[in-house]
């Protein structure tokens, strides 16, 4: 799997998606393309990709529904740098959106990423059945129960409260894994998936969604603002409820390769066609930021 390959894939696709700065109203589009672009390593619409990948070749329409996948992503970035939620000023090593934009602006890039990632799906070139199962995933994972928005909701109102591993899992299954376990979803939804290969890449997308968050926490505790491209330390400061503070980071460690380990033990029946979900299940538990 050549990643540097996947990602220009992506950003070509994001690039036709999302109208030019150039056009009115200019700022919001400015906006939008200024985080969008900003150097995001595309885990999400990638392993929708090779989710896709591993059950067909040649799966049409699933580069712009892997890239619907990203929008949501930079949108949930937008909102939770703002100064309401976790009031940061760097993300990827550059000013966050509010800082350059203001506020109103930020706020409203948000709201136009997320918008045009259902107008992406529902222009699939697909058939109206498989386009509603992929609106609906999405919406899902990004929504309030068991989705993005409700992890968000309990990360916040976790803060300050004593270590809580259910509360924890609870967090991280819904603010992250939604999403991850999504990605996965919409490229097997797209490929046509029967119900065992629609489960087993579930399957896999929970575990790798539970050890990217792990990992996050730690890099969190162990790597440096500039390294990592947006402030670390802010969970300690904050009081937010992590792996690290639940376990320690020598248990934190452990769980994620446990969580890896179980990813590609469910892959086992696509055989060589899941080559590049394996290759990707080590990246997370390895990256440095």
């Amino acid at each position: 799997m050549n990643l540097r390959e996947y990602q220009q894939q992506v950003d070509v696709e994001l690039d036709r998606l999302v109208p030019p700065e150039a056009t009115p109203p200019e700022t919001i589009h400015r906006a939008m393309r200024y985080s969008l672009f900003a150097g995001g390593k595309r885990i999400r619409p990638i392993l929708c990709l090779e989710g896709a990948r591993a059950v067909a070749d040649g799966t049409p329409g699933v580069v712009a529904a892997a890239c619907s996948l990203e929008l949501i992503h930079t949108y949930s970035l937008i909102h939770d740098d703002l100064p309401a939620l976790d009031n940061d000023d760097y993300r990827r090593g550059k000013l966050t959106n509010h800082k350059v934009f203001g506020d109103a602006m930020a706020i409203l890039a948000g709201d136009a990423l997320l918008t045009l990632a259902f107008q992406v799906l529902a222009q699939l070139d697909l058939p109206a059945d498989r386009k509603v199962r992929l609106v609906e995933e999405l919406a899902n994972a990004a929504g309030t129960v068991g989705g993005m928005i409700g992890g968000q909701v309990a990360d916040l109102e976790g803060e300050g409260k004593p270590p809580d591993a259910a509360l924890l899992e609870t967090i991280h299954r819904a603010k992250t894994g939604a999403l991850l376990r999504a990605s996965l979803r919409m490229g097997a939804l797209c490929a046509g998936a029967d119900a065992a290969q629609f489960d087993a890449l579930s399957c896999y997308g929970e575990h790798i969604g539970l050890a990217f968050q792990i990992v996050d926490d730690i890099l969190d505790v162990e790597e440096s603002s500039e390294h990592l491209g947006k402030t670390a330390g802010k969970d300690a400061q904050q009081h937010k409820i992590t792996f690290p503070a639940v376990y320690g980071l020598e248990a934190s460690r452990r769980m994620a390769e446990e969580e890896i380990a179980r990813a590609h033990q469910v892959l086992a029946a696509f055989g060589t066609r899941a080559a590049g979900l394996h290759e990707l299940a080590d990246l997370i538990v390895r990256r440095k930021s």
